[in-house]
């Protein structure tokens, strides 16, 4: 079986795509690390739909929501 070679996302170098390769897809932790900072910097986003009912989640303070909430004791 031959070894799968893949390009790391973050420099570009070839990568090994295998167990062996603990970083995959990455080429090395510098590379695995860059992109997990790039995460928690919110650089990336994914794509989502926007939604007819943007009160999904409603905090209660929209115009017209309930007087009472569930939590009121």
């Amino acid at each position: 079986m031959t070894k799968k070679i893949i390009a790391c996302p973050q420099c570009g170098k070839d990568s090994e795509w295998s167990e062996n390769n603990k970083f995959r897809p990455f080429c090395s932790e510098r590379c695995r690390m860059i992109d997990l900072g790039a995460w928690a910097n919110e650089e990336y986003q994914i794509a989502a739909s926007t939604s007819d009912d943007e009160n999904d989640y409603s905090t209660g303070d929209e115009p017209g929501a309930r007087d009472a909430t569930p939590t009121m004791h």
